[in-house]
């Protein structure tokens, strides 16, 4: 059986924006960009070589200290730390697609020596284990597999007949190391041999004298059932699943089918012709696009995840709250497509990064929030809005656990009458439900309004009634009036919830289609923006009341925002005090009585808390509406002109909903924005900036001149602190 270990691209393209599958590289010597892992023991990023002509790079390894007075090491041929196998007919080794590369994870020494035999014999050459480094405790900790031609025999002048010398000195090898997580990984690998090979002549070889060898134990794979909380990305080239789909399945049955089971499901052709194509244009037309993607064991592929620098330079501006739709995956889309959305100063919905996964496992949800993560900088949102779902609760806690985890009450409500529309006493049901979410204005009435409705209706027993009760934290909006939500939870009834992709995707839509669509929808939804901006900043606003705090904000505030706080300087003339019920130092506590709407046509008072803090200028409603939608209340309003206060105080007039800040569409970082110790940020970073060294030079040939002068006196001085680096 095949190893299980993740692959993932995050490359730029060629020179003519093509990419290749590891047949055709041997065809051609494009020199792809620098390859990336990560490392999901740690959440630190490792690099090295995925392919003959890849540069390569040493991304936060760990180091290794040879010299350490607690370690030593043998060095030897095959015999010298050689893993044990016994001969099985009934199995046979696969071909592996991929090569090795660093960052790549295995279970035992075993895994790791197994792999490497199946990749050299598939290559056309043989093995041998040239190092292994010892504790004193006799633990191995590291070692070093070489092809058989590395290095040279001795030779002996008293031998008449000396052997002709078969190794060359070849430089091909792997280094692997046992981690903290007793987990090995590649640390060093060197795929170049200075002699010819041809998998014809494998046979010639001891490490393949048997031509059927497999370890002892079976190689257990990272599958979707098991569900493992980790993620191992590499970048490499794109391959297309097609190649790999005709698959022969045994009667040993359902571990086959499971090991072919974790990869996208896609029509002939959208892998090539769709994928391939949508990256490499997005990254010719937008240097600073974002992608990568993940291969299962047999280098098909299984997640995708990409952002133009549109969003990302978005999230710089609206990071507070993000929603991670998870509806087509979930559905069952033809289009398996996760998204991370926001909102923008208009109150629409804007586009973080995209994501296509294979299934919704823990691996899968932890590989795509991991590489988008690394997509913002390692800069997590505040509050993660999601589905209630199990695996997402579990991911979100361990992928982001400072972010405060809410869940979508409009998807839960919405999910009603599948749930609980067989019950008799449904109607009643709904209605008490209802109540208890959306009237509660403290803890206690939500408390008491659900168990009267458990005890009077009998459904105690209810299993998806008890999920909602024990994740009532994450959703019902009386526990969640302490967190700033941004107008993304839709607290009230009439509140709605739209798919970003709305007309454009549904559950018949496929990849292609929606790929050749996606930009289109992107600028339409851009121009939409640009025209609330034109439109804020040009229009003239009439105030419909004299309400000085209108007056304020129409100065302020973008046009949607202000149609939506109108409202409650509407509503403040459904207010009156009841007067002061508490005094607590400068805090006084008010009871604000509102006429409200209620069925058959009849107007009902209620009773709302206002906390004031006159001396700190501070108001605070227990309807909490402030939290939730980013301005105050008519309650609030209503104490604060009772008071005399006749400006909204500074505090509660929010950034992110003003027309006259200034936002930039272009993604932008300088070095006090970038983690320096994540070697993708540091490419990102310098990437940019060559770019723009780039963009200078062609204007004239003096221009070019200088900048190729230039970046040659920068390499040479590259060199020379390479050469000081050296060990004498």
């Amino acid at each position: 059986m095949l190893l299980g270990w993740a692959l993932v691209c995050l490359v730029r393209p060629s020179a003519n924006g093509h990419y290749w599958t590891p047949s055709q590289k041997e065809k051609s010597k494009e020199t792809f960009q620098t390859s990336v892992a990560v490392s999901s023991s740690n959440s630190q990023f490792y690099g090295g070589e995925v392919g003959c002509w890849m540069d390569q790079v040493c991304l936060n390894s760990e180091p290794l200290a040879d010299d350490d007075g607690n370690m030593f090491k043998t060095e030897g041929d095959c015999g010298s730390g050689m893993p044990e196998f016994i001969h099985d007919d009934r199995s046979e080794i696969k071909q592996n697609p991929l090569p090795p590369a660093v960052g790549m994870e295995f279970d035992t020494y075993e895994d790791v020596y197994y792999f490497y035999n199946c990749y050299a014999k598939q290559q056309g050459f043989g093995v041998r284990v040239t190092n292994t480094w010892y504790r004193k405790s006799k633990e191995r900790y590291r070692a070093k597999l070489s092809c058989s031609s590395a290095g040279f025999k001795k030779t002996s002048a008293v031998a008449n007949r000396p052997r002709p010398q078969t190794r060359t000195g070849c430089p091909a090898m792997i280094k692997f190391s046992l981690m903290d997580s007793k987990r090995w990984r590649i640390v060093e690998v060197e795929l170049h041999h200075n002699h010819l090979i041809n998998p014809k002549t494998v046979h010639i070889y001891k490490s393949h004298k048997q031509v059927t060898l497999r370890p002892k134990r079976t190689l257990q794979l990272d599958g979707a059932d098991e569900q493992v909380q980790k993620i191992r990305m590499f970048r490499t080239v794109i391959v297309d699943p097609d190649s790999h789909l005709n698959v022969h399945v045994d009667q040993q049955g359902q571990s086959e089918r499971n090991l072919y089971s974790n990869q996208l499901k896609l029509k002939k052709g959208d892998a090539e012709e769709a994928i391939m194509n949508f990256f490499s244009h997005s990254q010719l037309a937008d240097p600073d696009f974002f992608y990568v993607v993940d291969f299962n064991e047999r280098g098909c592929l299984r997640n995708l995840f990409w952002s133009d620098s549109k969003s990302r330079a978005a999230y710089n501006y609206f990071s507070d709250v993000v929603a991670i739709d998870t509806t087509c995956l979930t559905s069952k889309y033809e289009v398996p497509l996760v998204l991370f959305l926001g909102l923008n100063q208009h109150k629409q919905s804007i586009l973080f990064g995209c994501g296509l996964l294979a299934g919704g496992t823990i691996e899968s949800y932890t590989w795509l929030f991991r590489a988008w993560l690394t997509c913002i900088l390692g800069r997590p949102p505040q509050v993660i809005i999601t589905d209630q779902c199990e695996i997402l609760q579990a991911v979100v806690a361990d992928v982001f656990p400072r972010a405060s985890h809410s869940l979508c009450l409009f998807n839960i409500m919405q999910k009603i009458p599948e749930k609980l529309g067989a019950l008799v006493e449904y109607e009643v049901i709904n209605a008490a439900l209802n109540n208890a979410v959306y009237s509660s204005l403290r803890a206690e009435e939500f408390e008491a309004t659900w168990e009267g409705m458990m005890k009077i209706n009998e459904i105690r027993d209810h299993e998806w009634l008890q999920s909602l009760y024990e994740d009532r934290k994450r959703w019902v909006p009386v526990y969640l009036k302490e967190t700033f939500l941004a107008g993304m939870f839709p607290f009230l009834p009439s509140d709605a919830v739209s798919l970003f992709f709305e007309g454009y995707l549904n559950k018949q839509t496929s990849l292609k289609e929606f790929l050749e669509k996606y930009n289109q929808v992107l600028e339409t939804k851009r121009q939409l923006e640009a025209l609330a901006d034109l439109d804020s900043k040009t229009s003239s606003f009439m105030p419909k009341s004299r309400s000085y705090f209108e007056l304020q904000v129409s100065k302020l505030y973008t046009n949607e925002i202000l149609r939506m706080f109108e409202r409650e300087i509407e509503g403040m003339f459904s207010c009156c005090s009841t007067g002061q019920i508490n005094v607590d130092g400068p805090v006084i506590t008010y009871i604000v009585k509102e006429q409200v709407e209620a069925e058959g046509n009849h107007r009902d008072a209620r009773d709302y808390e206002v906390y004031y803090n006159g001396a700190e200028m501070e108001v605070l409603c227990i309807c909490g509406l402030f939290n939730f939608r980013g301005y105050l209340c008519r309650h609030a309003l209503f104490i604060l002109c009772q008071n005399g206060v006749k400006e909204i105080p500074p505090q509660y007039i929010l950034s992110r909903w003003r027309k006259d800040a200034k936002r930039s569409n272009v993604y932008d970082h300088n070095c006090s924005g970038i983690d320096i110790n994540n070697p993708i940020h540091r490419y990102d970073h310098l990437y940019k900036q060559v770019v723009k060294v780039v963009e200078e030079g062609k204007k004239s040939h003096d221009h070019h001149g200088k900048v190729v002068q230039a970046l040659e006196n920068v390499l040479n001085k590259l060199y020379l602190v390479n050469v000081e680096d050296l060990p004498i």
